[in-house]
């Protein structure tokens, strides 16, 4: 850490990958395997050069109610995230901690993570997935009817009190091993996002019924504007929002990793977990 605080800041010249639409369907994206002859997605990419700026000494300006994310010193007791039993029932509590703490929340739920390594031999978090890499798309990972049905699904009879009260999904970032160098996370200034304009809703697609699912994929916008924490260390996470029943202050960030020419090549690939949370007001 005390290497990370020296360093100078650092912007990237990169290019992001928003969206394109391909054909006339509406944006989906099958899950499962799709029918016989049905391409995966209809969800194309449209790169544009983009500078992203180095948040290292000005992480106290970005928090979760103004730019819709926020970097924070967390140190875990867990290290290498290769334990399915440790990462549920250890891990999970310390984020369930870090989020009360940071929100004030009284209730947080973890609903899902994603580990994603550039080692085959460990990388696997799920064999129907197989080996899941850096997400080089601009996105946002619930609509907000997704969102809805995301409390829907796991709260039970809880469901209806709580969506009565503030509501936040928050994904909490980290990298695994070693500083992050190749294909560091990058996060959008909600300020900067035409929510009219933008923001582009992506359903799921299942061989069985799921209500309400989805994603947005994002515009491009020549206003965003984009940060990441240079040489992010296992002991920083980023929380990124990714709704909030709010609507007086920051409600989504869009989010992708990027490419940095600029990293050392001889520098390890990028390690990761992200865990989803609800986060509640209420007990």
């Amino acid at each position: 850490m005390a290497t990370a605080q020296v360093l100078q800041s650092r912007d990237v010249p990169t290019v992001l990958n928003y969206f394109t639409p391909i054909g006339e369907e509406s944006p989906y994206r099958w899950i499962h395997d799709p029918p016989a002859g049905t391409p995966v997605t209809n969800v194309g990419a449209d790169p544009h050069p983009t500078t992203v700026h180095d948040a290292r000494g000005h992480e106290s300006k970005l928090t979760l109610d103004t730019t819709g994310f926020q970097f924070v010193k967390s140190v875990s007791t867990e290290k290498d995230f290769t334990d399915e039993d440790r990462i549920q029932n250890i891990y999970y509590k310390e984020v369930e901690e870090l989020l009360k703490k940071e929100t004030g929340a009284k209730r947080v739920l973890i609903f899902d993570h994603t580990i994603r390594r550039n080692d085959p031999a460990i990388a696997v978090e799920d064999p129907k997935k197989g080996l899941r890499t850096a997400a080089l798309r601009v996105h946002i990972d619930q609509t907000y009817e997704a969102s809805v049905a995301r409390v829907l699904r796991h709260l039970g009879d809880d469901a209806d009190r709580l969506l009565k009260g503030r509501v936040r999904i928050i994904n909490v970032w980290r990298p695994i091993g070693h500083p992050v160098a190749h294909e560091p996370l990058a996060v959008s200034d909600w300020r900067t996002l035409d929510t009219e304009h933008d923001l582009v809703p992506v359903r799921f697609l299942y061989n069985d019924p799921r209500p309400n699912a989805g994603i947005y994929a994002v515009k491009y916008n020549p206003k965003h504007k984009w940060y990441y924490l240079s040489n992010q260390t296992p002991d920083e996470v980023t929380l990124i929002k990714c709704y909030d029943s709010e609507v007086d202050r920051a409600r989504l960030t869009p989010h992708t990793a990027f490419l940095d020419e600029t990293s050392p090549k001889e520098a390890p690939h990028r390690d990761s977990i992200e865990i989803r949370a609800l986060v509640f007001d209420s007990e």
